[in-house]
Order: C-alpha cells, then sequence, then structure tokens
C-alpha cells in the first residue's frame, strides 16, 4: 500500500450516495497502462503522464478534505486502475465484486486484505459462477442501478441485488449501449434528485423520478463525473461543453486533465472507490 497508512474507517461508510465524500481507495497505474487499447480515434496511453495526472487526482481529492489510500497496482491488467470495479460500498460494509475480465479475479482478494487493514468491514462479495463489475452499479438516492452491457452475467446482478434491497435501495437494471465501457461511465449522480446522463447510451425513461442534466453525442463520458458532494463534483476537463451545463444547472465543477485515462474509457467515477460520506 503506498500512501497514508493504516486510516482506521469504522463501521459507518456511505451514509449518502451523493453525501460529502470522506475518504477513498485508489490504484496506483503501473506501466501495464501503455499496454490498453484505446478507444478508438485515441492515441496510446504515455505511462508518466498517466502517472502524473494520477498524483493530481489524488492531491486535488486531499485539498478536498478526502483521506485516500492509495493501493500498487498488479501488472496483470492495465484496467486495474479502475478501482470502482473491484468493489461497492453501503452504510455498513463494501460488497466485493467478481470482475468479469479473468485476469482482474484477483483483484477481490487483494482488496479484502486491504480492507482488512483499514478497518472496512464487508457487507458480502459476488461469488462464482457470478460476475460483476463495480462501475456497472450506480447508487442515487434510493435506487441501486445495475447496468446490463457486455459485462456481468445475471447471477451477480441478482447476487448485488439482494444485498442492495437489504440495505433499503429499490434494484433498476438499466441496459447499456454495447460502445459503453461502464454504466458509471455515462450516468453518475451530482445531486439528491439530479443525474448526469449520456441520453445516447442509456434510456432516460429509466430513471423517472430524477431531474436529469443530459450530455451532448461525442461527449458521453463527460457524464461520469465523481461526486465530492451534493452538487460538487469532479470531472475530466476535457469535456467543456458537458462542464458548461453541469456549471448552468448550479453544480459546482472541478476539472482536472485525466486525458491519459479518457484515452481508455475510464472516467473519473472509475478510478476512485468511494469509502466513507456523510
Amino acid at each position: 500500500m503506498a500512501g497514508k497508512s493504516a486510516p482506521h474507517f469504522g463501521p459507518r461508510l456511505i451514509g449518502s450516495p451523493t453525501g460529502t465524500l470522506r475518504a477513498a481507495v485508489l490504484v496506483k497505474p503501473n506501466r501495464s497502462i501503455e499496454r490498453s487499447k484505446p478507444l478508438p480515434g485515441e492515441p496510446g496511453t504515455v505511462y508518466p503522464w498517466a502517472l502524473e495526472q494520477h498524483l493530481i487526482l489524488r492531491k486535488t481529492l486531499e485539498y478536498f478534505g478526502v483521506e485516500t489510500v492509495v493501493v500498487d497496482a498488479h501488472a496483470e491488467d492495465p484496467y486495474e486502475v479502475s478501482i470502482a470495479d473491484a468493489a461497492v460500498a453501503f452504510e455498513d460494509g463494501a460488497v466485493l465484486m467478481r470482475p468479469t475480465s479473468m485476469t482482474r479475479r484477483a483483484e477481490a482478494d487483494r482488496l479484502k486484505a486491504e480492507f482488512a487493514h483499514i478497518d472496512v468491514p464487508l457487507a458480502g462479495h459476488i461469488t462464482a459462477p457470478g460476475l460483476l463489475d463495480g462501475s456497472d452499479i450506480v447508487l442515487a438516492g434510493t435506487t441501486a442501478f445495475v447496468g446490463v452491457g457486455k459485462r456481468g452475467n445475471e447471477l451477480g446482478r441478482s447476487g448485488f441485488a439482494q444485498v442492495a434491497r437489504a440495505h433499503g435501495y429499490d434494484v433498476v437494471e438499466v441496459k447499456i449501449d454495447a460502445s459503453v465501457p461502464s454504466l458509471r461511465a455515462v450516468v453518475s449522480p451530482v445531486a439528491k434528485d439530479t443525474l448526469a446522463i449520456a441520453a445516447n447510451c442509456v434510456d432516460v425513461a429509466q430513471f423517472s423520478g430524477f431531474k436529469t442534466i443530459v450530455v451532448e453525442p461525442g461527449e458521453e463520458l463527460a457524464a461520469g463525473v465523481l461526486t465530492i458532494g451534493d452538487r460538487h463534483v469532479l470531472a475530466d476537463i476535457r469535456y467543456r461543453t458537458a462542464l458548461r451545463a453541469m456549471r448552468s444547472a448550479g453544480i459546482t465543477v472541478e476539472a482536472i486533465d485525466l486525458y491519459e485515462y479518457g484515452k481508455l474509457g475510464l472516467t473519473p467515477s472509475m478510478l476512485v472507490l468511494p469509502l466513507k460520506r456523510d
């Protein structure tokens, strides 16, 4: 583990999906990230730049009072930096996922050991043959939206749904376009009652009851913001039109350069695993 050593989180983790972010886990990238396949039309990722941007991400979080734990990546899969795939935290514990990619299956065991070290209790885990990636889950209000796309399977989704309902969440499955990296890349809560959504990637009607800020085609990944607090988000600076729309809707946007991750379809919401919110 890199960063601060052995912080104590205790039993109360996520009080609200849009509550003020107090603690989070990140995975530091290594050179394997240069082996990843970029999105169509994008150049390859440059490791030193990715490392620098990841450090800025961490420092930005700490500037806003977020306690960070940074875990070293292993070399098996360059997408391990997408820590949101590994777990989802509820109020009384974290649920370990079972990622779809075979090379990422060991992440749950490594994260389980890390959680024991920093006193994060477990609320459940997805077991074989179930598959589910945490970035295909979006918690908003009292609803858990679960993405149905090229990753995961019915066993994984139904298993998670049981845990989510036990924690007081309604569960809604959302079909996502095959081109979408994850549900969390194109849908994010920005306030208790508001979502940022790439409307051409999901059916907006499935998010009834929420106000929506729709991002324009061509900036779909702009919707993958990280909620720092209610009406306060961290975003990738490259999506200027979408960021203007969020600000016009009264959302405070902190924009930083995460281009090396955007090349791979990785958004701020995927690079950070929230562990504690007020």
